[in-house]
């Protein structure tokens, strides 16, 4: 029998504040973290992602209070990414209140962090995070929140990810990011097809119907939507439903 399908907002961070851009540039203030948070929380989301998006750039930790004071005002799962250089980082988020953490720019610079902190915390709790852009090698891995090229193949990197003990993927579209012209299929296909760990589709969602096409035509796990709910153009609720009618099964 096939899982329920996941839809899960999601808040980039920015200086404390919750920011929303187009292919990771043109960041605007969209609200306090913990606020909405709790918002989206009592709204029926299935779990939560915060991102510290700057973390990486700015080679620091994710902010820690901020995410304690935000994990308080949830009852759903809370995923933390953003600023992840250590194992002990991890267990810095986790102490925090996340009940997964990501990587993204660290993790492709030392592999050995995904099987350092599957085998502490559990591969359940470790997320990789991929933003995938398309280049003249395919679709290229980028780290430093989108703007460093690595020259590694994104479908490659996942399948590596998942057997260093991954247990979860979160693939972002650089092309579609803020687009609101839908997920990035293709992609999502492809590395979906690759991996048996499950896949998070993110960037690009632009209205409710986004999500059922990338859950009609993929078989990943969750979707991740920033400004559909963001902008209150729909709820969770809202999603779930329109899911529901179309024959999706949702938590």
């Amino acid at each position: 029998m096939a899982l329920a399908k996941r839809v899960i907002p999601c808040l980039d961070v920015k200086d404390g504040k919750v920011v929303k851009g187009i292919e990771f540039v043109g960041l605007k203030d969209i609200g306090h973290p913990p606020s909405l948070a709790e918002r989206y929380s009592l709204e029926g989301a299935d779990e939560i992602t915060f991102l510290d998006i700057a973390a990486s750039q700015e080679a620091r930790g994710t902010t820690r209070n901020l995410v304690k004071e935000t994990a308080e005002r949830v009852f759903v799962p809370l995923t933390v990414g953003g600023g992840i250089r250590a194992a002990d980082d991890v267990h810095a988020a986790l102490l925090a209140g996340a009940d997964k953490v990501s990587m993204n720019s660290a993790a492709v610079h030392h592999p050995e962090l995904i099987s350092e902190s599957a085998r502490r915390y559990g591969r359940q709790c470790v997320v990789v995070a991929i933003d995938a852009k398309k280049t003249d090698l395919g679709w290229e891995v980028f780290v430093k929140g989108g703007k460093e090229p690595t020259g590694i193949d994104a479908i490659e990197w996942a399948k590596k990810a998942e057997s260093l003990g991954a247990g979860e993927i979160l693939l972002t579209s650089i092309d579609a990011d803020g687009t609101k012209n839908g997920f990035n299929i293709p992609l999502t296909k492809a590395i979906v097809e690759e991996t048996n760990i499950p896949v998070v589709a993110s960037g690009g969602c632009g209205c409710i119907d986004d999500i059922y096409q990338v859950f009609d035509k993929t078989d990943c796990s969750a979707a991740l939507a920033a400004s559909i709910f963001h902008y209150n153009e729909c709820t969770v609720k809202d999603v779930h439903d329109y899911l529901r009618e179309r024959g999706i099964e949702v938590r």
